[in-house]
């Protein structure tokens, strides 16, 4: 059973949402309305040619699709404003006081430097925040307000300049620079919402950023350049950022403060414990120790120590590895590789090498890995876990519902083995603009017709409502073996 107080809800980001009305919606601030647009990038296909414009237009569609998730049992959404349109300009004349010493180790933001930056920030944009937040609120929804999903300002990052190579200060989070504007943004927001707001997230995914800005340059992510130095310079900075906004927002208010992670557990067919303890500590561990810990990779940073009060657990599918020589990367050693055929590496639409089957986007169905990683993080960490993101790319719907049963199954028996998880909420409500891969990945529980804007359940929708209803998954269990067999442990 579920607890009488879990959260059970949907995840959005700004950008992939609010656009889709006209002129009056649109946001052209950010690094990436910039890079889905750039010729190069359309010419070369790393992006998909659709338009974030022709969106959900959750800005002027959000009542209704508010009322959806309370008519489906949801009590819950992660929604994030977007920095770029509170502050469509720079923020850097703003004097704050900094302590820089080997890094950002203090950023103090008082009520003088908020009213400047009151002065310059876009108050219709913050108005109408506001007035999502009230609706939200005033439909007995907990509002869990991120504070960066993938997005930056152009102001702050110029993402084919530092595609191009070319000599910028705006590179984004590779620029120290960026801690300091993203703390006076985070004290800022506090300061304009706290009235509405249950608990707060500073940021979404920051490893994917850095891992798909700098490494794996083929995914579409800006800026898509090789580079492990920006790669470790990014993720730090992003540590950095996550630490100096807890401050930020924990000096205004005592609710409580999380960090959404990007979460696989990786395992080999051999059993090589070696690699797979060297994959989790790389891809999962080493950022959330610097901020949980304040263990920096080489660095003890005690500013940096406990400043997680929850943990967001993004997961979709686990990530198969094996053993090669060690390649060097600068600070890290790189002693494995992925596995086709299993996890994200899979042909879309059919089955893995385990006879698993696969999403939309060629992601395999793995509903036992979240009850190993929400196992592995409460151990490592001793804090409350909930499940930030989940979901499956499927525009039949004929996966979503036995892919739907073995997650919530997993938290489930996570929850009863003891393991502190408060909530789980799916990716997404609706479908909505899947980044370099536009309107071809359909996540939602609800389908979006793009035209009409219309928001239609589908079948999975009520699988979820009735899931929500009785407080467990017991009625769906024959969902996990058949037909597919979907949980194995």
């Amino acid at each position: 059973m579920f607890p009488k107080d879990f959260l059970f809800g949907a995840s959005m980001a700004g950008f992939q949402v609010e656009m889709g009305y006209g002129k009056d919606d649109v946001d052209p601030n950010t690094d990436w309305f910039v890079w889905v647009r750039e010729p190069e990038n359309l010419f070369t296909g790393t992006v998909s040619g659709h338009l974030p414009e022709y969106g959900v237009g959750y800005w002027k569609n959000y009542a209704n699709l508010h009322q959806l998730a309370v008519d489906f049992g949801m009590n819950c959404l992660r929604v994030n404003v977007e920095w770029s349109r509170i502050f469509p300009k720079p923020t850097f004349d703003v004097p704050v006081h900094v302590v820089s010493e080997n890094g950002i180790r203090e950023v103090k933001i008082d009520k003088t430097s908020l009213e400047k930056l009151d002065e310059i920030a876009n108050k219709s944009a913050v108005e109408h925040y506001r007035e999502i937040f009230k609706d939200m609120k005033s439909r007995g929804l907990r509002l869990i307000l991120n504070l960066a999903h993938f997005t930056l300002p152009i102001w702050i990052h110029d993402p084919m300049a530092v595609h191009r190579g070319i000599p910028t200060e705006k590179t984004g989070w590779v620029n120290e620079k960026t801690v300091v504007e993203f703390a006076k943004f985070a004290a800022y927001v506090a300061w304009k919402f706290d009235d509405l707001v249950d608990m707060y997230t500073t940021m979404n995914e920051p490893n994917v950023v850095s891992q798909m800005g700098y490494i794996m340059t083929r995914g579409g992510f800006p800026p898509s350049y090789f580079s492990p130095e920006m790669y470790l310079k990014s993720l730090f900075n992003q540590a950095q950022a996550h630490a100096r906004a807890y401050d930020a927002i924990k000096f205004l208010t005592e609710k409580p403060v999380g960090i959404i992670y990007a979460s696989s557990i990786y395992e080999t067919l051999n059993g090589d414990k070696e690699i797979e303890e060297n994959a989790m500590y790389m891809m999962n561990y080493m950022f959330l120790d610097s901020i949980i810990n304040g263990s920096l990779l080489f660095q003890d940073r005690p500013d940096m120590r406990e400043k997680v009060d929850f943990l967001g657990v993004n997961y979709y599918t686990r990530t198969v590895i094996e053993r090669i020589e060690p390649m060097n990367f600068g600070q890290i050693a790189l002693n494995w590789k992925i596995l086709e055929g299993y996890g994200y590496a899979c042909p879309p639409g059919g089955f893995s090498k385990d006879f698993r089957p696969v999403s939309d986007f060629g992601w395999e169905t793995y509903p036992e890995g979240l009850l190993k990683l929400l196992r592995a993080f409460y151990e490592r960490y001793k804090l409350p876990l909930m499940v930030t993101e989940n979901g499956v790319a499927d525009c039949r719907d004929w996966l979503r519902p036995y892919h739907l049963v073995g997650h919530l199954y997993a938290v489930e028996k996570a929850i009863e083995d003891g393991i502190d998880v408060r909530g789980y909420l799916h990716w997404s409500i609706v479908d909505n603009y899947e980044w370099a891969r536009g309107y071809t990945m359909r996540f939602g529980l609800a389908e979006t017709d793009y035209e009409t804007k219309q928001l239609t359940p589908r079948p999975s929708m009520y699988i979820f409502r009735e899931i929500v209803k009785e407080g467990t998954t017991a009625r769906f269990h024959n969902y996990l073996k058949s037909p597919y067999e979907i949980w194995r442990m």
